[in-house]
């Protein structure tokens, strides 16, 4: 007991709307039915808990994050209870006060436990047909000063087997889950080959449909880290599980679930790490950054970036350093920074020419192609042009050589330079060019479940208005209302145009 108040725990409790004495017959309620009938709690003893500070023993805390996530709608680990009884806080480098988030970074043993407990949370949710929201996204420079000096260190790769009596370690409530055997090379090589599939997938049709099977791989992937494998296996097992925490990262980004999809990159950087590979956990990190810049938080995802790049070690590849630059790029843009946009820009199309394949290739990095790099130059020209209108043509000239490459079935990645060319089209002044990519766009988005792309459509509707007056405009934006997903309910997002 600590004697001070549990803020998280207040904080989540008063969302929930519950009374003292209404949350300790739930806690009871619950308990039994996990198989712990001897529970017995009371309404001084969530005081206790909520205004001095006192950790409840296991199994309370799995309870208490079992009934917190299902009335809240999101997942709410023990992490975010504010029970963990070590490890629980840091300090910011340069900054004796503040804590880091989540108590980042974690202990080696405690990751795998952290991903089995949030996988299983999330899994939870999934079943029970809740939407995850309403949680805050933390923010940019918090996760780099969190992070930077750990990610800066090599580690030891002491992750062999979490103590299985470690609170994070316990099963969490209200979803089903065997326990992880241990495996081999051949099911490592399976587990490998079935990113590649979720990959693929991901990129073709968007991030909802097979959202919840990279989840439930991930969640068994935790299992299997859970036991003591030849340091080589171990080393890939952190390599599939920072795979799938980044695609399950990209995946409830890309259908909305923002806080959730920032806790997987936050994991998966640290699974990179666990398994030796820092340019991953770069990689993951600039997944965080983009989610930051869709969310119009530019100066929080350059604070990521900044991270990302540092903290990637010398064995990032040529073509790896020119996507970061790409994505620092779109984040200058979004500020209006023009010059330093270009600057930046410039660097990427310099590297990633320098790129001779010399290296070992890397399998996360064999979707950024060059009409990638030109998707990403036609999107920063596209949000600059906000600013400066005279930087849509060169949006324009980026979005058609994107498009003139996309043959190998990445439709999301079209339908976002489809967008990107209608909207340059759009603020150059010529409506026709725009209504006939912004209809292409929306022929294909029916058959994608990315909530991104309706996001990055709704951004392009705005430009319509004023040319709301010429008879193929009214009829598109009447078509795009008509097509627009109306929202899911209260929190969910979906706004309609």
């Amino acid at each position: 007991m600590t004697g001070q108040p549990n803020a998280r725990l207040a904080d989540l409790f008063g969302l929930a709307g519950w009374s003292k004495g209404e949350l300790a017959r739930l806690v009871n309620r619950q308990a039994a039915a996990m198989g712990h009938p001897q529970l017995a709690t009371d309404t001084s003893r969530v005081r206790r808990w909520i205004d001095m500070g006192e950790i409840p023993r296991d199994p309370v805390p799995r309870v208490l994050a079992a009934l917190f996530t299902e009335r809240l709608g999101r997942v709410v680990t023990i992490e975010d209870l504010g029970l963990v009884r070590h490890g629980r806080t840091g300090r910011r480098q340069g900054d004796g006060e503040a804590e880091h988030p989540d108590g980042m970074p974690w202990a080696p043993e405690q990751t795998a436990a952290v991903l089995t407990e949030f996988t299983g949370m999330d899994l939870m949710l999934n079943r029970r047909g809740l939407v995850g929201a309403g949680a805050a996204l933390t923010a940019g420079s918090a996760l780099s000063g969190a992070l930077h000096d750990w990610l800066h260190t090599e580690p030891a790769l002491t992750g062999d087997a979490p103590p299985l009596d470690h609170p994070l370690n316990a099963d969490p409530a209200g979803f089903d889950r065997y326990d992880a055997a241990p495996v081999g090379a051949e099911e490592v090589e399976e587990l490998e080959r079935s990113v590649e599939v979720f990959r693929a997938w991901d990129a073709a049709r968007g991030g909802g449909l097979q959202r919840k099977a990279v989840v439930g791989q991930l969640n068994e992937v935790g299992g299997m880290l859970a036991y003591r494998h030849p340091a080589h296996l171990q080393r890939r097992l952190w390599g599939v599980a920072a795979n799938l925490a980044v695609l399950a990262g990209w995946m409830s980004h890309d259908v909305g679930l923002e806080p959730t999809a920032q806790k997987y990159f936050v994991i998966a950087t640290h699974a990179a790490r666990e398994g030796g590979d820092r340019p991953r956990a770069g990689e993951a990190l600039s997944r965080a950054a983009r989610q930051k810049v869709h969310l119009g938080r530019p100066d929080e995802a350059l604070d990521l970036m900044k991270l990302a790049q540092s903290g990637s070690g010398d064995r990032l590849q040529p073509r790896t350093k020119a996507m970061f630059h790409t994505i620092e790029a779109w984040a200058q843009a979004a500020m209006g920074k023009g010059q330093a946009m270009r600057r930046t820009l410039g660097r990427a199309e310099d590297l990633f020419v320098a790129d001779r394949g010399d290296g070992e290739p890397l399998p996360w990095m064999q979707t950024f192609k060059a009409e990638d790099l030109y998707g990403m130059q036609a999107l920063a020209y596209r949000t600059l042009a906000e600013f400066d209108p005279g930087a849509a043509v060169h949006a324009q000239h980026y979005a058609e050589k994107a498009l003139a490459l996309r043959i190998d079935g990445r439709e999301r990645s079209k339908i976002f330079d489809h967008l990107s060319m209608a909207s340059a089209c759009f603020i150059a002044d010529d409506p026709e060019q725009a209504d006939r990519y912004a209809r292409l766009a929306l022929m294909s988005m029916g058959s994608n479940s990315s909530r991104r792309t309706w996001d990055r459509l709704r951004e392009m509707y705005r430009l319509t208005a004023q040319y709301a007056g010429y008879p193929g405009i009214h009829e598109l934006r009447e078509e795009i209302r008509l097509a627009m997903p109306r929202p899911r309910g209260k929190g969910a997002g979906g706004t309609p145009v």
